[in-house]
């Protein structure tokens, strides 16, 4: 698959989460990703980014900020296309396609964790016995949840970096196998 089949594809196949995709079907599509954001947010800068000085009297310093319309349409344009493609892949390697979403529900996870637990802990007598339980509970099960959550897209990375199953299986036949 070329660079070039690998958009057309992904394109037609816009919320397509069912199949399965090749190695280059996805990774050609997310540089393709890659490139077109990158491109976006030069364009943003160039066009709607400012820059302030900020002068002190023993340093300057210099900060650069952005609307960024363009990349957010961009972003909003490849977003589904690119989850489908994620989530077919792992159909490819023969994992639901759910895991492609490990890291987001994780994010989700870790941050109700902390509203729940540090919300319950806000509504006793402040120093109290049962704010530090709540308190130091919510901490225990942070920061488990952190190195997971700070792990597990290194974790994807590498799922979707696995061969294609041979054979069909439970998601479709082989990409490799199958006539274009």
């Amino acid at each position: 698959m070329t660079f070039s089949t690998a958009i057309r594809t992904c394109f037609a196949k816009y919320v397509t989460f069912s199949g399965r995709a090749s190695r280059p079907e996805y990774w050609y599509f997310f540089l393709f990703v890659f490139l077109v954001n990158s491109i976006a947010g030069t364009i943003d800068l160039t066009l709607f980014g400012t820059v302030s000085v900020q002068e002190t009297s023993d340093m300057t310093a210099v900060a650069a900020s952005s609307p960024r319309p363009i990349q957010s349409i961009v972003s909003l344009i490849v977003f589904l296309p690119h989850l489908a493609v994620a989530w077919r892949r792992m159909h490819d390697t023969g994992r639901s396609g759910l895991y492609a979403l490990f890291p987001i529900l994780l994010m989700i996870g870790a941050g109700l964790v902390l509203v729940f637990g540090i919300g319950l802990a806000s509504h006793f007598q402040h120093g109290g016995s049962l704010d530090l339980l709540f308190t130091r509970a919510t901490l225990i099960v942070l920061i488990p949840t952190l190195v997971v959550l700070f792990l597990s897209p290194l974790l994807v990375i590498w799922w979707l970096t696995r061969p294609s199953q041979p054979g069909t299986n439970e998601y479709g036949p082989n990409p490799h196998e199958v006539t274009q």
